[in-house]
C-alpha cells in the first residue's frame, strides 16, 4: 500500500489557490477593513483634532495658535462652567430616579396576562420619536399663560408657574420630559432581564409563605441588578450629553431663564458654534469626556457591592 506524502511547499500552494488572492488573514482583515475605517474617521479622528484644539486659540477661519493649558485655566475658573456641570449633574440625579419608577413598571408590565406588546409599544413610542418634536409638545404643555399642565392645576385650585421660564422650575421640568423619553430602553432591558429569571424561584418561595412584596425585593432586585446596572449606566452618559430638551423648551428671545439652566453640552455648542471660540469649546468637549469616562469608572467599581451575577 502507498501513501501520497504532499510536501510543504505543495500545501501552501494548496492553501493559495483554496483562498483566492489573499491569504485567510488578509480576507479577515478585508472584512473588518471597514468598520475599522468609519472609526477611525468618526471617532478616532475628531477626538484628536479636538484635543489638539483644547491646547489652542482657534478663530472662525484660519489657523489657530498654540496656547498650552489656557483654555483649561480659563474654564476652570468660569463661574459659567461650574454651573453648567452642576446642572448636568442635577439633570442627572433627576433621570437616575426614573429607574425604580422604571423597575418598577417593568414588574407590573410582566403580571400582565394580556396586552404585555401594547404597553411597551406605547412606552417605547417616545423613543423612536423625534426630541425636537416631543420638546415642542412638551413646551407647549409647560407654557405658563396657557398651558395644559397649568390648566390641570387650576382645576384642582393648585396655581401655575412659568415651568421653563423660571430657573427655579427649569432642570426639574426637563428632567420629568427625560425620564418619560428614557422609559421605553429601560421597560425593554429591564423586561428581558425579569424574563431570565426562572420561575421555579418563585414558585419555591410561594409555597414557603413569600408574598408578592417580599419575593419583589428577595428574587426580582437581586436578579435583575445586572440590567438595573446596564440602565443606570446608559442613563448618566445620555443625561450627562442633553442638549436638545434644554435648546428647543428653553431657547427664546424673552427666556432669561436660559442663562441659569445651561448644561454643560449646551455650553459646548454656545462657545464652540456661537461664539466662534474652537478651542474652549474644544476644551469643554474633553472635560465633559472625562467627567463620563469617571462617572462611568465610579460605576464599575461600586457595582460589585450591589451587582449579582449569576
Amino acid at each position: 500500500m502507498t501513501t501520497d506524502v504532499v510536501s510543504p511547499p505543495a500545501r501552501q500552494r494548496t492553501r493559495r489557490r483554496a483562498g483566492g488572492l489573499l491569504p485567510a488573514p488578509g480576507w479577515g482583515y478585508l472584512m473588518i477593513a471597514p468598520a475599522f475605517v468609519g472609526l477611525v474617521a468618526f471617532y478616532v479622528w475628531p477626538f484628536l483634532t479636538t484635543f489638539g484644539k483644547s491646547f489652542m486659540d482657534v478663530p472662525a477661519f484660519g489657523p489657530g495658535t498654540f496656547t498650552g493649558v489656557d483654555n483649561y485655566t480659563e474654564l476652570l475658573g468660569d463661574a459659567r462652567f461650574w454651573q453648567a456641570l452642576r446642572n448636568s449633574a442635577l439633570y442627572t440625579a433627576i433621570l437616575l430616579l426614573g429607574v425604580p419608577v422604571a423597575i418598577v413598571l417593568a414588574a407590573l408590565i410582566e403580571q400582565v396576562g394580556r396586552g404585555r406588546a401594547l404597553y411597551r409599544v406605547l412606552f417605547f413610542l417616545p423613543v423612536v420619536t423625534l426630541p425636537v418634536a416631543i420638546s415642542m409638545v412638551w413646551r407647549f404643555i409647560y407654557n405658563g399663560d396657557f398651558g395644559l399642565l397649568n390648566y390641570v392645576l387650576s382645576l384642582v385650585g393648585v396655581p401655575g408657574q412659568y415651568w421653563v421660564a423660571d430657573a427655579t422650575f427649569t432642570i426639574y421640568a426637563v428632567g420629568v420630559v427625560g425620564i418619560w423619553m428614557s422609559l421605553g430602553i429601560n421597560l425593554i432591558i429591564l423586561g428581558a432581564g425579569l424574563q431570565a429569571i426562572p420561575q421555579d424561584l418563585y414558585e419555591a418561595s410561594a409555597l414557603d409563605g413569600a408574598g408578592r412584596v417580599r419575593q419583589f425585593f428577595r428574587i426580582t432586585l437581586p436578579l435583575l441588578s445586572p440590567s438595573v446596572f446596564l440602565v443606570t449606566v446608559l442613563t448618566v452618559i445620555s443625561a450627562l450629553q442633553m442638549f436638545d430638551l434644554i435648546f428647543v423648551m428653553l431657547r427664546s428671545v424673552n427666556n432669561t431663564a436660559l442663562a441659569d439652566s445651561k448644561t454643560i453640552v449646551y455650553l459646548f455648542y454656545e462657545k464652540a458654534f456661537v461664539e466662534f471660540d474652537q478651542g474652549y469649546g474644544a476644551a469643554i468637549a474633553i472635560v465633559l469626556l472625562m467627567v463620563i469616562m469617571a462617572a462611568t469608572l465610579l460605576q464599575f467599581r461600586l457595582q460589585r457591592r450591589w451587582v449579582f451575577y449569576d
